[in-house]
């Protein structure tokens, strides 16, 4: 895995052994692609990554030009190599701060959130019910993690069934790469 665009182009990311399953470098550059179209550009943007895994879609947000970059998953595993991911990417003058976080998501999500995100990418184990991921989207909604326009994008298994937004947020599009499809709505 390496840094696709901006200011870390080019870096080789670490990934952890086991059971993760990083967002492929074709679903990462369409995920941004897309984010990019939304926004105009990631600069300045607060990017809330839910079950990061090894933290490439963060670190790609923060060599894409975001301010504030927050990871989260309950995986020390995960979590150490996401904070290397991190800190390889701090050492480049202008690129944004980070802070990687190692927690359940639903239990980060039942508090008030500490800062709003313009940005929330969420990947989910495949095996996580659709129940687990509505919760999240209520939880966000709830606690005060999205801005008003906010762009929430779910990576999901493509032979699974198509999310189902609560009220709330507004359905964008959907767009599958290979085994993998991104899910967008806005929260309104």
């Amino acid at each position: 895995m390496r840094i696709i665009a901006g200011l870390g182009k080019g870096r080789n990311l670490i990934s952890p052994t086991g059971a993760v399953r990083p967002t492929s470098d074709r679903a990462r550059e369409a995920l941004f692609s897309t984010l990019e179209s939304e926004f105009g550009s990631i600069n300045d943007l607060h990017f809330l990554d839910l079950y990061c895994g090894s933290g490439a879609v963060s670190a790609e947000a923060l060599s894409r030009g975001a301010a504030f970059v927050q990871a989260v998953d309950k995986e020390e595993k995960a979590t150490s190599v996401a904070r290397s991911n991190h800190e390889a990417l701090g050492k480049i003058v202008g690129v944004g701060s980070s802070s990687v976080i190692t927690m359940s998501v639903s239990r980060f999500l039942e508090r008030s959130a500490e800062n709003k995100f313009d940005v929330v990418f969420m990947d989910p184990p495949y095996e996580l019910g659709s129940e687990e991921i509505l919760n999240s989207l209520q939880l966000l909604a709830k606690n005060g993690f999205l801005k008003w326009g906010s762009v929430i994008a779910i990576e999901r298994d493509s032979k699974s069934r198509a999310i189902e937004w609560p009220e709330g947020f507004a359905p964008l599009k959907e767009r599958k790469y290979g085994s993998a499809t991104i899910y967008y709505a806005e929260a309104c």
